[in-house]
């Protein structure tokens, strides 16, 4: 008898893989009737890196082409929520779009926090299209070196 492992996937990137791959099928099936993909229907949720150290938790968020006034940072009983908008820019020019593949609208990631984090120390920095948020840990959840005698 053989055993097969599969790779765990988180259910929000299995269904956003999977509705990739029905909206590319559906596109192409509808594209010699001359259907185009419409952009309010693209879901966007950006990636989201955790890193852990002994001294705090720190999510690093990917959100291209926003500024820090485009995303909201919130915190409530112990789950952290970061939100914001992509908008499409709708340029009117003589051109047009034969393809478009980025993704657009709102989105919105929660976190349930550890209760190790000191909620009222939370700093969050944006720079070249990454939000970093730095959640630093209690005393008492910080390693600490114990002597022997």
């Amino acid at each position: 008898m053989t055993t097969t492992l599969a790779r765990w996937m988180p259910a929000d990137l299995f269904r956003e893989r999977f509705d990739r791959m029905l909206n590319q099928s559906f596109n192409e099936f509808l594209a010699p009737l001359g259907a185009t993909e419409d952009v309010t229907n693209r879901r966007w949720m950006p990636a989201v890196d955790i890193r852990e150290s002994d001294e705090a938790l720190t999510l690093i968020a990917e959100l291209p082409g926003l500024t820090k006034n485009d995303v909201h940072i919130t915190m409530e009983n112990n789950v952290l929520t970061l939100s914001g908008e992509r908008k499409f820019e709708t340029e009117e020019k003589e051109e047009s779009y034969h393809r478009i593949e980025r993704a657009y609208g709102s989105f919105s990631r929660s976190f349930t926090l550890p209760a190790n984090v000191k909620t009222d120390k939370v700093e969050a920095l944006f720079k070249d299209g990454l939000l970093s948020v730095t959640l630093p840990k209690v005393e008492e959840a910080k390693p600490r070196k114990i002597e022997i005698r």
